[in-house]
């Protein structure tokens, strides 16, 4: 249904909609403002954009999402190149560099294993891991998977694979959220949370 707006305008909203997180309504609410503050957001929106589209590429050391083949997280000569953290997507490693807690090197998975989806080990990254487990100076490969159960199995055949490798293989502690309160938790939650206890003091 049309706005009243041009068709110019009409494909931008179409096209913001499809964004996550936004769905028409809210598209059309920012492409009006950004129309509203043109020499403020629209233009240099749209020439961040352009710069972007023209210089944004994967990381082919581990899957990264930056502006040069080798993401400045594997280029950076400070990380630590014995621990690995593997994660499903881009979002989940730009999510783990915000706590600035890990100071290893990552290897993007690019999805798990899903019959439904029809996601098999081929579509994954796997053999990279398994040859980058390999490596002398690798001790440690992090899971940092989803709890869900496309997450676990992928977790468990990552496992499996690197059986052969004279890795660690180690996963991140599931449970209680901080700050979270139990009456607002999932029950898989709160058993995981019950299942990796530990003792106090």
């Amino acid at each position: 249904m049309s706005d009243g707006a041009g068709k110019e305008i009409e494909r931008l909203i179409e096209l913001m909609s499809r964004l996550p997180g936004l769905g028409p309504r809210s598209a059309r609410r920012a492409v009006l403002a950004m129309i509203q503050r043109r020499s403020m957001m629209l233009e240099p929106l749209a020439q961040a954009l352009a710069d972007v589209s023209a210089t944004a590429r994967e990381c082919v050391e581990c899957g990264n999402i930056g502006t040069s083949d080798v993401c400045a997280i594997c280029a950076d000569p400070r990380r630590d190149a014995s621990l690995v953290c593997v994660v499903e997507d881009v979002s989940d490693l730009w999510a783990m560099e915000r706590t600035a807690q890990f100071r290893g090197r990552y290897h993007v998975l690019g999805g798990v294993l899903s019959a439904l989806d029809g996601t098999g080990p081929e579509e994954l990254r796997l053999p990279r891991l398994v040859a980058l487990a390999g490596a002398p100076e690798v001790r440690e490969v992090i899971l940092a998977l989803g709890t869900t159960v496309d997450g676990q199995t992928t977790a468990h055949y990552i496992a499996e694979a690197l059986a052969g490798c004279s890795v660690e293989v180690s996963s991140l502690a599931q449970g209680v959220p901080v700050g979270g309160e139990l009456d607002y938790l999932d029950d898989g939650t709160i058993s995981a949370a019950l299942r990796a206890r530990r003792v106090m003091g």
